[in-house]
């Protein structure tokens, strides 16, 4: 790893000071992180699924020393590295001790909480959803017989168990590619050159596919019916434009109906919702990283009604894509002072 970075991990944030003071936690992560009704659902504490990738599509984190972290949940994937030391977490109530190397992969949903770290203790998250990962890779992985087939693709393609996680302990020095991808990962976030979140995302797909290679388990057969779903789904993702349930159903050789009550049952949300869904989390990297006019970003990922298109954006991301528009300009700005 590059040691300027390293260096910068191992110093002291305005966060830890203070912990390591107090030993309480100072959040830095704001009240708007948090989403009010999932916790009221779950009883704990939901961080929301758009504060950490306003700005990118994975996002990388330490976490911070000195004072126990209490139990929460998120709406995405978070993988936990420990890069030096060890520490010691509670998923669900089951107890998970991190020795240096090993890899804890945390479902969404999963409740838990972190004890304090030490001064030579190093955490660091990788956080993602599951759009991040491609559809392609999960066939590979299934191929694979690998334990992350099923754990993946029941946020993908199926009514989901949610809250499960997978523990990959140390490869061994013999075996250091997980730890040069993970450097690399790390790297590449924190010195945010051209094109870095394009590179990230593929670094992210090697390190599930080296972590799949280096720790095969037997799984079950998903069904034709999963595997179809699956199917539906990367259409969507690929050809989000102008795909139709209609063109599908003809593509397939199965009644429209039918097709669309068996996407309901297996991915849990209608094809419609599946479709809006995807068009609208184009439509904001647009808004977002582009500069182009919000009505030709409309009609470019494929919606026809306008109105629709601004009511859908500011049900799913609380804002105007005006107002999105302008909340990432300044963010922008603060970040590069």
């Amino acid at each position: 790893m590059d040691i300027k970075i390293f260096k910068s991990l191992q110093a002291l944030s305005a966060v830890e000071l203070e912990q390591q003071q107090n030993h309480y936690v100072s959040d830095d992560i704001p009240p708007a992180a948090i989403d009010l009704k999932a916790s009221h659902e779950y009883k704990v504490p939901v961080i929301n699924n758009d504060y950490f990738f306003r700005n990118c599509s994975v996002a990388i984190r330490k976490h911070n020393r000195f004072a126990p972290y209490p139990v929460h949940t998120h709406q995405f994937f978070e993988i936990n590295y420990m890069l030096r030391g060890h520490a010691t977490e509670y998923v669900n109530d089951h107890k998970v001790v991190l020795n240096e190397g090993d890899v804890l992969l945390l479902d969404i949903g999963s409740q838990h909480r972190i004890d304090a770290l030490g001064t030579n203790d190093l955490l660091i998250n990788v956080l993602f959803r599951d759009r991040n990962i491609s559809l392609d890779l999960i066939s590979q992985i299934q191929a694979a017989k690998s334990v992350l087939y099923d754990f993946l693709i029941n946020n993908m393609a199926t009514n989901p168990k949610k809250g499960q996680y997978i523990l990959f302990k140390n490869f061994g020095s013999g075996n250091n590619e997980i730890q040069a991808t993970f450097d690399a990962l790390i790297t590449e976030y924190y010195h945010q050159r051209d094109f870095a979140d394009t590179i990230i995302k593929s670094q992210l797909t090697i390190l599930i596919v080296q972590l799949v290679r280096n720790n095969r388990i037997p799984v079950t057969t998903t069904s034709p019916t999963q595997k179809l779903a699956i199917d539906l789904l990367d259409e969507i993702r690929q050809h989000y434009q102008e795909i139709s349930l209609e063109a599908l159903s003809n593509k397939y050789s199965y009644n429209k109906n039918y097709l669309s009550n068996l996407f309901h049952k297996v991915v849990g949300k209608t094809f419609s919702e599946a479709l809006t869904e995807e068009r609208l989390i184009h439509a904001r990297e647009s808004i977002q990283h582009t500069a182009r006019p919000i009505t030709v970003i409309c009609h470019e990922v494929g919606f026809s009604n306008k109105s629709f298109f601004y009511h859908k954006y500011a049900e799913k991301f609380g804002c105007t894509p005006k107002e999105d528009r302008q909340l990432g300009k300044q963010q922008f700005l603060t970040a590069s002072l």
